[in-house]
C-alpha cells in the first residue's frame, strides 16, 4: 500500500473514532435534558397553580366585600324597619332585608366553596414542590455521575484530534483536499475497503482491471461506480 493511501486509511479510521462519540456524548446529554424536561414541567405546574390559587383568593377577597355590603343592608334595613310608619313600608324593607339575607347566606356558601378549593390545589403545590425539590437532587447526582464520563469522552477524543492533527500536518494537501471533497457526501464510508472483489461502500462488483489496481495499491483508486476511495485490507 503507497504512502498516501496508507495516510488516507488511517485519516478515515480517526474521523470515525471522531463521530463514535458524538451519539456518546448526545446519549449523556438525552438523560441530563430529560430530567431537565420533568423538573420543567412540574414547575409549570407549579406556576400555574400559583397563579389559580391568586385567583380564587381575589375573587374570596371580592366576595368578602360583598358580604361586608350583606351586612350593611341588613341592618339598615333593620333600621328603617323600626322607623317605618306604613304597612307598605314595613313590607318592602321586609323583603329588601330577606334578599340581603338571601345573598349574604349565597356568599358564605361561595367563600367555603372557593376555601376548599384553595386548600386543595395548594395542597397539590405543596406535593409539587416536593416533587421538584426531589427532582432536582436527582439531575445534581446524575449531573454529578456523567461528569465523569463526559470528562472521560472528552480526553479519549482529545487524543484522537491530536493523532489526526498529526497526520494532517505531514499529508499532502491536494490528496487531503480530494479525501475531504468525498468525505462531504460519503460521511465515514469515503475510504472503503474491497473485500470479495466489491466495493463495499455501493457493494457493486469491480472489473478485474479496476479490482487489480486495488491489490496492488500502487496509486490511489477510486469506484467507478460511486467514486469512493478504495483499499484492499490486508490478509
Amino acid at each position: 500500500m503507497n504512502k498516501y493511501l496508507t495516510q488516507l486509511v488511517e485519516l478515515s479510521e480517526y474521523d470515525k473514532q471522531l463521530d463514535s462519540f458524538k451519539p456518546k456524548i448526545a446519549s449523556v446529554e438525552k438523560s441530563l435534558n430529560s430530567k431537565k424536561d420533568e423538573i420543567s414541567s412540574v414547575s409549570a405546574e407549579i406556576a400555574n397553580l400559583t397563579g389559580e390559587i391568586a385567583e380564587l383568593k381575589s375573587q374570596i377577597s371580592q366576595t368578602n366585600a360583598h358580604i361586608s355590603n350583606f351586612s350593611s343592608k341588613i341592618k339598615s334595613s333593620s333600621k328603617k324597619s323600626s322607623a317605618a310608619k306604613t304597612e307598605k313600608e314595613i313590607k318592602a324593607l321586609s323583603v329588601e332585608e330577606e334578599i340581603a339575607k338571601e345573598s349574604l347566606e349565597a356568599a358564605n356558601d361561595e367563600i367555603e366553596r372557593l376555601e376548599k378549593i384553595v386548600a386543595n390545589k395548594e395542597q397539590t403545590q405543596k406535593e409539587l414542590q416536593e416533587k421538584e425539590k426531589a427532582l432536582n437532587g436527582e439531575f445534581d447526582e446524575l449531573e454529578a455521575s456523567l461528569k465523569t464520563q463526559i470528562e472521560e469522552i472528552e480526553k479519549e477524543r482529545s487524543e484522537i484530534y491530536a493523532k489526526r492533527d498529526k497526520l494532517v500536518v505531514g499529508m499532502n494537501q491536494k490528496m487531503l483536499s480530494f479525501y475531504e471533497k468525498i468525505r462531504k457526501w460519503a460521511g465515514n464510508t469515503a475510504v472503503i475497503p474491497v473485500k470479495k472483489q466489491a466495493c463495499y461502500g455501493c457493494f457493486m462488483k469491480l472489473n478485474d482491471k479496476t479490482y487489480s489496481s486495488v491489490i496492488r495499491s500502487d496509486d490511489i483508486v477510486t469506484c467507478p461506480y460511486c467514486g469512493r476511495i478504495l483499499y484492499k485490507e490486508a490478509e
